[in-house]
């Protein structure tokens, strides 16, 4: 039987409010971030020793994530909260799941088709949180309802439901509402709104510049519509927003977090902070200050402290300073455990209003394995990759596979060739190519810089370029805009380019488009798994 609040120390309290992160993978040699992913002696501590109130997971396959989860909640003493970032599908996270082109897809659906993209964005929610139940996760850390217009935001991008607000707005609540289907949580993110910002959060600390008013008609209104729709948490941004506080960005500001989020807009379920590990807080406030001021600010969930342990120290010795009321942690402490009796199958008992007794997750393999390999799932996949899909097809088209069967190249230009989940030797943009003779060559980031000029242009052959570019985190800008600028002027001036396919960002292929000649067909696909590649590749006319 679950502990009453009351009967929690200070410090078990506290513990409760910090998210730690750790790595779906259940070796420790696996780990891949390990300046951010603990060992399993470590995050054994966090859980059972410090009682920390959840964990936030990433990488892995489904199958390994369903046994870490039972894991954790079998450590931990109070059923922890076990959240990841699966805003496009638990399969972007966890190999083997459904994963989703990016919520952007939405929005060119519904351009001519609202209700069908709203349909489909239900859908989207119900499928993740089945997936992300099935596997033991019981909160998901989306939708995000950032309003993405500014075209080179290198963080929000694609990653939006869009750039009008009273779509987003529509989006959100859709979402939400699929995910209510099943016990898991949502998380509207990342309050005021990060979508008018041109600097990567996770590197340093980007300002918004706008005036209350606008940002009550515009950047608040996604986050009162998933208020309004029962959004369990809501994440806040790392920003600095001079009209609501010139002190503090929003994740450390009471006037923000307390004032206008609390008060103004009424939200009363989960405040938590966006990873306090990421540059715009961890380059500008100590790793044990932060988490203190963001409780000050009334946060709720420290995610992702630079210092666990530290972090519930330094807060437990603001509580004994006077800086921090002990009602302060208690009521944060108070919503946490209506959030968990939500989500892990509680029996409670009459006589203990914050009690329960914990039916331990066990692991079923019959049903995780069903829940992810639902064809219903794949089909909605499909239906959004292809209903979203941006096709020319001109009428005299540059791409004649019987004229270029022979000597044809396959270029790819993407972020990183290495460890990209997904371009396998396999996958649909190397192999449907190769069946008609295309030879690979694969460029990124670490690519050698090639002396182009007109002279080596003879050695060179028919080329169908595919471009795999998108807003990401830790990029720090939107596209590989110079790497791709210079070889698109090459193949145009060459002669060479047959056709075109962009998957991720349509904000690239719309910054190419004035220079494309008539007769060069080209696709644009939000997706950029492998269901979408063969999707948008068939398109051009690349099938088995």
């Amino acid at each position: 039987m679950m502990p009453d609040i009351d009967s929690l120390s200070l410090t078990q309290q506290i513990a409760q409010m910090v998210v730690v992160r750790a790595s779906g993978f259940l070796f420790d040699h696996q780990i891949q971030y390990p300046a951010w992913e603990p060992p399993t002696a470590t995050l054994q501590h966090w859980v059972t020793d410090l009682g920390v109130g959840g964990v936030i997971l990433v990488g892995g396959s489904a199958a390994e994530l369903a046994l870490r989860s039972q894991q954790l909640q079998e450590w931990a003493a109070i059923p922890l909260l076990l959240a990841a970032d699966v805003e496009e599908g638990v399969g972007q996270r966890f190999s083997g799941a459904t994963w989703f082109p990016p919520p952007m897809a939405l929005a060119e659906i519904a351009q001519t088709d609202t209700a069908r993209a709203t349909q489909y964005a239900e859908q989207m929610g119900a499928t993740i949180a089945q997936e992300a139940e099935a596997i033991g996760l019981n909160w998901v850390l989306a939708p995000v309802v950032d309003i993405n217009n500014n075209p080179n935001n290198p963080v929000i991008n694609v990653r939006a439901f869009g750039e009008s607000p009273i779509l987003v707005s529509q989006l959100t609540t859709a979402f939400i509402r699929g995910v209510q289907q099943y016990p898991v949580l949502t998380a509207a993110k990342h309050f005021p709104g990060h979508g008018d910002t041109a600097i990567d959060s996770h590197l340093d600390l980007p300002t918004l510049p706008h005036d209350r008013e606008r940002l009550r008609t515009v950047e608040f209104l996604p986050f009162k519509a998933a208020i309004a729709a029962g959004v369990d948490a809501v994440m806040s941004a790392h920003l600095q927003i001079p009209a609501l506080d010139q002190q503090f960005p929003a994740t450390l500001s009471r006037r923000i977090l307390t004032e206008e989020l609390r008060q103004h807009l009424g939200f009363t379920g989960l405040i938590v902070t966006d990873a306090l590990v990421m540059g715009a807080i961890a380059h500008h406030y100590g790793a044990n200050e932060a988490p203190v001021l963001a409780v000050e600010a009334g946060a709720d969930i420290l995610l992702m402290p630079c210092d666990p342990e530290g972090a519930i120290m330094a807060i437990g010795n603001a509580v004994a300073a006077g800086r921090v009321a002990p009602e302060r942690i208690h009521a944060s402490v108070e919503r946490i455990w209506r959030a968990k009796h939500r989500v892990v199958t509680p029996s409670l008992k009459a006589n203990f209003s914050h009690s329960w007794e914990q039916v331990p997750h066990s692991l079923e393999p019959a049903r995780f394995v069903a829940a992810l390999t639902q064809p219903a799932s794949r089909a909605l996949v499909g239906n959004i990759v292809h209903s979203a899909l941006r096709v020319y097809q001109p009428q005299h088209s540059r791409l004649n596979y019987r004229k270029w069967r022979e000597n044809c190249r396959n270029l790819i230009l993407l972020d990183q060739a290495t460890d990209c989940d997904y371009l396998k030797h396999n996958s649909p943009a190397i192999a449907l190519p190769q069946q008609k003779g295309y030879q690979l060559q694969r460029v990124d980031h670490c690519s050698p810089a090639f002396p182009f000029n007109m002279v080596d242009a003879q050695h060179w052959s028919p080329t169908l370029l595919q471009l795999f570019v998108r807003g990401n985190p830790f990029r720090g800008s939107a596209g590989l805009a110079h790497t791709i600028q210079v070889w698109l002027n090459f193949l145009l001036q060459s002669d060479q380019l047959q056709a075109l396919v962009v998957y991720g960002s349509p904000y690239v292929l719309e910054q190419f488009l004035p220079e494309l000649p008539a007769d060069l067909p080209y696709v644009f696909s939000y997706g950029q798994m492998p269901q979408a590649q063969a999707i948008a590749l068939k398109a051009l006319g690349f099938e088995t």
